[in-house]
């Protein structure tokens, strides 16, 4: 796709026209530069804030603009406007990420896959902030900070470090199904076209009876799930450290568009309590025998974006975005991220973060009385800044976006709720035991070529523990290949 070009003479960014682009000042020829310069100083001092601060988490992105349809309908379930009817359509934007890597890592990584989705729809921006897993590896946003750390680089060595990585998960043996998962053939996705998306937290889904239902989102792939396995991405993030971006793009531009079909596990409220498994804990899924899936849309990608840094880096996605119809649960994971996202947004782009082009509502208009701060547009002129006022100013409308809670008892550092086969491993036996032998193969090696790095025996005996704890085969053989490899 070609890129408008900008005709007329150079500039400052001021808007006066630049007489020599080539030559600074200098006090005579050969001489000291001039502070008076002012091209030389403009353009220095705007190269060295070119950069805002990277993501924490999921610094390295592509995204791509799109259009969710409805292909069923749902309104039993919810009062959402953008799902009010078959055919309807509503544009999109979708970033998708690794999650550990800084900004300038490399793209065929093993890593879960950020899966961040804007809808913009008329009753302003919906995002959906999930991954290409359905589970993840805490379930209390409390250790959120910990668990990061422990993937990121040591304060001392300056290197991610194996010893840190399976001391906190062998401590962790909630974070047992999901590191299945990641070591498993679905851990270094071929491209970002051929993996999975998923909402992986529970949401609340209210009808206009004021009706509530739990649900969780699938989006599936329409272009067949392909992985890497380890070796060839090993080779692929050496010869080629934007792959999934390259390929991303490239699709686009030749109209070959991605597509994802969307689906929906619905529960209703009433089945919460008695549910087999706690089903707000991120750690586990919903298995498809109690709540099939039901398709509802189709997400296609069909628009790159013009400028990366406008459009990819400072898009900003918060699970707090929620529209009238869809809501939070009680997923301790969820209510953390309902602050922490946003937070982070007004900390790296700023407090008009969502006055910006790709972040702003593109069906609707935000009415709000926020005003100034970095970067505020002037936007509101001199309407009045408070309610209520009587000049006119926007009003609210007295229906809240979801429906509440109840809760009892008394405040305190509770543990989640018990349900009957809410255990750390059964899950993740369950995902092992599905596998074909060759992909248990494959996940020993991973596994076993990582566990085997760490220093102290006790740390790798108790990751290897966590593992024979969903399944016996699993464990022993992860045994003996640790063994193995350390000698």
């Amino acid at each position: 796709m070609s890129v408008e070009s900008i005709t007329g003479p150079l500039t400052t960014e001021s808007g006066a026209p630049v007489g020599d682009n080539q030559n600074s000042e200098t006090a005579g020829i050969g001489g000291p530069g001039l502070i008076q310069d002012q091209l030389l100083i403009e353009k220095l001092a705007h190269f060295n804030r070119e950069r805002i601060p990277e993501r924490i988490v999921h610094a390295r992105g592509a995204g791509a603009y799109g259009t969710f349809t409805v292909t069923a309908d749902v309104t039993k379930y919810t009062r959402a406007h953008f799902l009010s009817e078959i055919g309807k359509q509503t544009e999109t934007f979708l970033r998708f990420s690794t999650v550990a890597g800084s900004l300038g890592s490399a793209d065929a990584v093993r890593d879960p896959r950020g899966f961040a989705l804007k809808f913009y729809t008329e009753e302003g921006n919906y995002d959906l902030v999930g991954n290409n897993t359905p589970v993840f590896f805490i379930k209390d946003a409390l250790k959120f900070p910990d668990f990061i750390h422990t993937q990121k680089r040591d304060p001392y060595t300056g290197s991610q470090e194996a010893d840190n990585v399976w001391d906190f998960w062998g401590l962790s043996p909630e974070s047992t199904h999901q590191v299945t998962w990641l070591f498993g053939d679905r851990g270094i996705p071929a491209t970002l076209r051929h993996m999975n998306g998923y909402g992986s937290h529970t949401f609340q889904w209210n009808n206009e009876a004021g009706e509530v239902f739990w649900v969780k989102y699938h989006f599936k792939t329409d272009q067949g799930i392909k992985n890497l396995t380890q070796d060839e991405a090993n080779k692929l993030a050496g010869e080629d450290p934007d792959s999934h971006q390259r390929d991303l793009r490239e699709s686009i531009e030749r109209g070959d568009f991605p597509t994802w079909t969307v689906q929906v596990q619905i529960m209703p409220a009433a089945d919460a309590a008695g549910y087999r498994f706690n089903p707000f804990d991120l750690t586990k899924v919903w298995p498809h025998e109690d709540y099939p899936p039901i398709e509802i849309g189709k997400l296609e990608l069909n628009r790159n974006p013009q400028n990366i840094f406008a459009e990819v880096e400072q898009s900003i996605f918060s699970p707090h975005h929620f529209v009238p119809g869809i809501g939070p649960s009680p997923d301790k994971m969820l209510q953390g991220r309902l602050f922490a996202y946003g937070d982070a947004h007004r900390y790296r782009v700023g407090i008009n973060a969502d006055h910006l082009p790709v972040n702003r509502p593109h069906a609707t208009e935000a009415r709000s009385h926020g005003r100034d701060g970095v970067m505020y547009d002037g936007r509101h002129a001199g309407q009045k800044n408070y309610e209520p006022n009587s000049f006119g100013g926007p009003v609210e409308t007295g229906r809240p976006l979801w429906q509440p809670a109840t809760v009892t008892g008394p405040t305190g550092e509770h543990v989640a709720p018990s349900h009957a086969e809410d255990d750390d491993f059964v899950q993740a036996g369950n995902l092992y035991r599905l596998m074909a032998e060759d992909e248990k193969e494959r996940l020993i090696n991973n596994l076993a070529g990582f566990i085997s790095q760490v220093s102290r025996d006790d740390i790798a005996q108790r990751a290897i523990e966590n593992f024979r704890k969903a399944d016996a085969d699993y464990g022993k053989r992860l045994e003996a290949a640790v063994q193995a490899l350390r000698g």
